[in-house]
């Protein structure tokens, strides 16, 4: 048997439509064009490259954007004056900060005072909380494009199934653990140094491994017609990008698999303009 692919790309690419068709509904009905600001603070050219990313796909789908880039010597105050000037400007549905920050700066502290109502992030602590107890709130982008990718072979409702998280971050691994729970799956948070981690993820119909770290699951690791989530992002031996599973061993087994690239990288952007968009729908009322 050979896995199904989850292709993160095509579902990106319907899922923007989508958002676009409802941006130009929300310009005609109210006047408002959503809109989100980027904060990009220092040098770090991996980050550059996804702040630069992120607002062309603000262009693409007909958003309003705004990228404000700043040296790394920026003070924590003045940082967190321009996330509260943004927090003001009726302009603006959702901020994003972009991580890491320069080490004097405290990255909970810019997130928290991001207004929840504008956390498209979804790193708040009112986010998590609101996602906790079923209440309206943004969600992570990256476990929120997990459970989309989810929902679209079929396992929007995971009652009466077993998932494991390999990876336990606040990022991805504890927030996915938090929706796969809204979706009514028995879920096992374990990490890359859990003892005898096969023994759990051969029980389990659902594995989302978000560990960083190349070949963290295995064939023999994998129930037969398992779904595999791959959030990985490595480089292997001949500097080719890839995932936390070894995917070549593990579709053999897998009844469905995310690639790396083309997997969950894609929906993580795209559940950003989805929050975006909301923020600006509930803004206009």
């Amino acid at each position: 048997m050979t896995a199904h692919i989850i292709d993160g790309k095509a579902l990106s690419t319907q899922l923007r439509t989508e958002v676009a068709a409802r941006a130009v509904t929300l310009r005609a009905k109210s006047g408002v064009t959503p809109g989100l600001a980027v904060i990009l603070v220092g040098d770090n050219q991996a980050s550059q490259v996804y702040v630069r990313n992120k607002v062309k796909a603000c262009e693409e789908v007909g958003f309003h954007s705004v990228l404000e880039k700043y040296d790394a010597a920026m003070t924590e105050a003045e940082l967190l004056a321009r996330v509260e000037a943004l927090n003001n400007d009726p302009s603006i549905h959702g901020i994003l900060v972009q991580l890491p920050l320069p080490k004097h700066i405290d990255d909970h502290k810019v997130i928290e005072t991001i207004s929840p109502a504008k956390d498209v992030d979804g790193f708040h602590v009112a986010s998590a909380g609101a996602l906790m107890v079923g209440e309206v709130g943004f969600k992570a982008c990256t476990p929120y494009g997990c459970m989309k990718m989810l929902e679209s072979i079929g396992m929007k409702d995971l009652r009466g199934k077993h998932a494991v998280v390999i990876g336990r971050s606040n990022i991805v691994g504890k927030p996915m653990a938090m929706m796969l729970l809204a979706a009514n799956a028995t879920v096992t948070i374990t990490h890359s140094g859990t003892a005898d981690l096969g023994a759990m993820t051969r029980q389990a119909d659902v594995v989302v491994a978000a560990v960083g770290k190349r070949n963290v699951l295995t064939a023999d690791m994998v129930k037969p017609g398992a779904v595999v989530i791959d959030v990985g992002m490595n480089r292997d031996d001949a500097g080719k990008l890839c995932g936390d599973v070894d995917y070549d061993g593990v579709k053999e087994v897998a009844g469905w698999i995310t690639p790396v690239p083309g997997g969950v990288g894609p929906m993580t952007i795209t559940m950003l303009l989805v929050n975006t968009m909301e923020s600006a729908e509930r803004a206009a009322g």
